[in-house]
């Protein structure tokens, strides 16, 4: 009798799983070719997508399921390239590393990944953290919990006093002397040993703090923080185990270091030389521009109390520039894939930054680009990230309008595919 009754389970399981999903697309956006398309039929089986068909196609079976997508727009879903899925920004933040443990923050990232998930990023890169960033990782990869797909640096990598020491602002007894395990380096030797134990942790990218920044408890927001050599070391290091690194970067000299390092993306860049755009030019570096951060600090950086005194002239410095930057990086032709520093900002806004690329003199379309095709491309995925193609995963959303004719409509995501399952369906 057990035996009948588990072999019709496993029949049933398998006839559920064997179930097609037909999505009729009013428009659909071809992210290949960069062009909107209209009235088609995207068919999904488990996770990934079997095909594209012109129209609207009848299913093959009375089991498949349809969804009506006919009055929206579709696109695949969205990557952020520059997150911070463990904190999100508030006033109590500094005092929260000495109050946290490791599961307040756990708990805390896992509403942070349901938002930026239900906002239609799929998939985000987050770049620096505790660490949880990467238990969090495992955990939305094994189902336990709803988020976007995270490719994570762990813990930053910086030099002493740099921007991602965490020991920055505290009172000498509690300093220490941070080392490589704990992301703090200050000679090759030790840039090498921090991407192995960062490999040995589990991260997928490697992040250095290549300047000062704007919310480190520290002076300086732009000054160079590493030397060439200490930077080829982590580059070279972290190709042989198959990460990219990224480098955040104010100030122009430490982004110079930086490219000449082999750091392949900067991260904000906001106080980018002409000489330095045409090197990222030269060496095929991709700028991150982060405009909304840097709205976002600058706005908050008004408010009394919101920022240590030691921040609060760096944020008033570092924030209007970001966008203009990015204005003069796009017209020079300097490689650019979409990131917000979510975190600084609210999760699930991450979408506001096309409205800024937008208004900065980037075309829509290609706005959105470079939040699918292209760091598909850098995240190494660009055969099963960033597009809806045969093969690819069937990570998909959903806008009310077209976004070339009204770009903030990519602020209201009403419907969410990631990996077949759909998270969110609000039509």
């Amino acid at each position: 009798m057990k035996k009948i009754l588990l072999s019709v389970f496993l029949f049933s399981f398998f006839i559920t799983a064997a179930q097609d999903t037909y999505l009729y697309c009013g428009k659909l956006f071809d992210s290949e070719k960069g062009k909107i398309l209209s009235e088609k039929t995207i068919i999904v089986k488990s996770n990934k997508v079997i095909s594209v068909e012109n129209g609207f196609v009848d299913p093959k079976s009375e089991k498949d399921k349809i969804i009506d997508l006919k009055n929206k727009t579709v696109l695949p879903g969205l990557i952020d390239m520059h997150v911070h899925i463990e904190s999100e920004t508030n006033p109590k933040r500094y005092m929260a590393r000495f109050t946290n443990n490791e599961a307040d923050i756990a708990f805390e990232s896992v509403v942070y990944a349901e938002r930026t998930l239900m906002a239609g990023f799929t998939t985000v890169r987050d770049l620096g953290g505790t660490g949880v960033n990467i238990a969090l990782r495992k955990a939305i990869g094994k189902g336990f919990v709803k988020g976007p797909r995270i490719y994570t640096a762990g813990k930053s990598i910086a030099t002493t006093g740099g921007h991602a020491d965490p020991s920055n602002g505290m009172k000498k007894d509690w300093m220490g002397d941070p080392g490589p395990k704990e992301g703090v380096v200050n000679s090759p030797e030790e840039g090498r040993k921090a991407v192995r134990q960062r490999y040995k942790n589990g991260a997928d990218v490697i992040k250095i703090t290549a300047t000062g920044g704007v919310l480190s408890v520290a002076k300086s927001g732009r000054n160079p923080q590493f030397t060439v050599e200490e930077i080829k070391a982590i580059t070279e290091t972290a190709k042989d185990y198959g990460m990219l690194v990224a480098a955040h970067a104010h100030g122009d000299e430490g982004m110079q270091r930086a490219i000449i390092g082999g750091v392949k993306t900067i991260e904000h860049g906001t106080f980018m030389s002409d000489e330095t755009m045409e090197l990222m030019k030269k060496y095929n570096a991709y700028l991150v521009p982060t405009i909304t951060a840097g709205k976002e600090v600058a706005e908050k950086a008004e408010v009394e109390g919101y920022y240590p005194e030691i921040v609060v002239p760096k944020a008033k410095e570092v924030g209007p520039q970001i966008q203009g930057t990015f204005a003069r990086a796009y017209k020079k032709g300097v490689p650019i894939v979409f990131g917000t520093d979510a975190g600084v900002f609210p999760h699930g806004l991450n979408a506001k930054e096309f409205y800024y690329m937008a208004e900065a003199g980037m075309p829509v379309i290609e706005a959105v680009k470079c939040a699918t095709v292209i760091p598909a491309m850098l995240l190494g995925e660009e055969k099963t990230l960033g597009k809806i193609q045969q093969g690819y995963y069937a990570d998909i959303i959903a806008v009310n309008e077209n976004p070339v004719e009204n770009v903030k409509t990519l602020e209201n995501v009403v419907f969410v595919m990631k990996d077949g399952i759909v998270y969110k369906n609000e039509l």
